[in-house]
């Protein structure tokens, strides 16, 4: 990614608590590809890092084989009731608050971070490692640290983790090795994909959701960013399945990805981040989503999108859910409304993170993203938020 000016103003992030490396979770043969993809180069400091995540790789494909000769013929025989319910939006537009509002229901369940970080052996492990054997996992902080909302084990996490973990390509992959050019750019949407790789992505991507049904056989709600890319492949296989796109005021999305990102090259890389270009990859990747997802919407039926405000959301979370409810056709909302309410008790203290942005770099944003701006009513509503920081006014 080549520097730009702005990109050497940019500085390391205070990442606050550490998160453990993600491909800890991979299987042996996927994590050895991710190392000779980037030619091994690790910086020396991360070399114990890698040791441990090769050790745990190893055992990750012996409880694989393992759960595969218990749960193989149940998983591959098992069938969906339902198609999932997709939760679409750029990183840090608010897909998280509403895949948790989605998951209150009694009548959905989700991929846990603990099944998206052991893909390979959740359906055997799970239970232990979240009960009697808690101790044993790795400890996560109680806030996320790119945005202080809760995280655990139990919480709702994006599949896209576990995609990268069973092995198959993926763009979080430039997590581990921020340094190099972005990792597998066209499996955001899988066009430029050959046939072939493209169908290995939907098998395994099937067969994950398959080993979430035997575990809990109610509906899957699903939120992965990468999945705001990929409506066309996703209606191969769920011609049925439903999607809700939250939207936020951009201005706030592109100060908030960066930090985004900034967290994870800090928390899960293998070489010492220096940021180069990293400005110019968030604003051609939101470019490329809106474009991809606009193309993807033309291809949906009446009663299979719907679209909210993060804005609204926030603003009046029981009016907004009840309109998804209601436009989807998800079922009775008052049985969800009780939950709906306590959740949103417990979060109102829980606040965005704010920035400002510098006149040039809003230049930039207003020049690429202007259509999309626009589009959703953002014009002339850039906000002033907490900030300091990379993207700050002096």
């Amino acid at each position: 990614m080549a520097q730009t000016g702005e990109d050497r103003a940019l500085t390391p992030v205070d990442s606050g608590p550490r998160l453990p490396p993600p491909w800890q979770g991979s299987n042996f043969h996927g994590w050895l590809r991710l190392l000779a993809r980037n030619r091994f180069r690790v910086d020396a400091r991360f070399l114990p890092r890698v040791v441990g995540i090769t050790a745990a790789t190893l055992r990750n494909t012996m409880l694989r084989q393992i759960q595969q000769r218990i749960w193989g013929e149940r998983v591959a025989t098992t069938t969906l009731e339902r198609p999932p319910l997709f939760v679409l939006g750029h990183w840090r537009s608010g897909t998280t608050w509403l895949h948790e509002v989605l998951t209150l229901d009694l009548r959905h369940t989700y991929p846990s971070t603990y099944a998206c970080m052991s893909p390979n052996h959740f359906l055997l492990t799970e239970h232990l490692m979240t009960g009697s054997l808690r101790f044993a996992l790795p400890t996560l902080p109680s806030r996320r640290p790119m945005d202080a909302m809760a995280m655990g084990w139990d919480h709702p996490n994006e599949d896209e983790w576990a995609l990268c973990h069973l092995g198959q390509p993926s763009p979080y992959s430039t997590s581990a090795f921020p340094n190099h050019p972005p990792q597998h750019p066209e499996y955001l949407d899988l066009e430029r994909v050959p046939p072939p790789a493209r169908e290995r992505w939907k098998a395994c991507f099937l067969g994950f959701l398959k080993q979430l049904t035997v575990r809990d056989p109610r509906r899957i709600v699903l939120k992965s960013p990468t999945h705001t890319y990929r409506i066309k492949v996703l209606l191969e296989l769920f011609p049925e399945a439903q999607f809700v796109h939250i939207v936020r005021n951009p201005y706030e999305v592109f100060s908030s990805t960066i930090k985004l990102l900034k967290t994870l090259y800090t928390n899960f890389g293998l070489q010492q981040p220096r940021f180069l270009g990293l400005e110019e990859y968030v604003i051609a990747r939101f470019v490329h989503l809106h474009e991809r997802l606009g193309d993807g919407v033309g291809r949906l039926k009446p009663g299979q999108f719907h679209e909210v405000r993060y804005e609204d959301l926030v603003g009046d979370p029981v009016r907004e859910t009840r309109a998804i409810y209601d436009h989807l056709a998800l079922g009775d909302f008052d049985a969800v409304l009780l939950r709906l309410r306590r959740y949103v008790a417990e979060v109102h203290d829980h606040q965005a993170g704010r920035y400002r942005l510098t006149p040039a770099v809003r230049e930039r944003i207003d020049a690429r993203w202007g259509h999309v701006i626009r589009r959703y009513g953002y014009a002339g509503d850039e906000r002033r938020q907490d900030g300091g920081g990379d993207h700050a006014d002096p």
